[in-house]
């Protein structure tokens, strides 16, 4: 009887351990799904405001559009030493055929010139294309600049 009490006893407390293992491993879990989720919205806000916060802007001449020429995407990028933010990635389109040197100017978040650059651009029409456009390494393509192609 001793035995069988003990043995009873005994497969009692393992049952229970077991049980609270179970419900510390879901309250773990829960946890660290609610804790994962807050994470990423807290991490998605950040990168959105930084986004805005970072925002260029540009602007292409209405003579250039009266031309057949867009843009689409673009971003601000490194150049090959990955130091200066001197790099315009832009996103191209054209309307109709168009071969002409286009000037870029970078504007500062005051609006001064801080840089300037001459690029041949050649596409025909229904065309588009990503070019790169690189300035002087001392140009520093900052937050919130205006960039103009004319």
């Amino acid at each position: 009887m001793k035995k069988l009490t003990i043995s009873l006893l005994s497969l009692s407390l393992l049952m229970a351990c077991h049980t609270v293992e179970d419900k510390t491993k879901k309250v773990i879990n829960k946890s660290g799904e609610v804790i994962g989720k807050g994470a990423t919205e807290f991490a998605k806000g950040i990168s959105e405001g930084v986004d805005k916060t970072l925002e260029c802007k540009l602007t292409i001449s209405p003579a250039l559009q009266q031309k057949g020429l867009k843009t689409g995407k673009f971003s601000v990028e490194t150049d090959s030493t990955g130091l200066h933010h001197n790099k315009l990635v832009v996103y191209m389109i054209f309307d109709k055929d168009l071969i002409q040197t286009l000037s870029f100017k970078v504007y500062d978040n005051k609006g001064l010139e801080a840089g300037r650059s001459y690029f041949m651009v050649s596409g025909k029409a229904g065309e588009a294309k990503y070019l790169d456009v690189l300035f002087d390494p001392r140009t520093d393509i900052e937050t919130r600049s205006s960039i103009t192609i004319e």
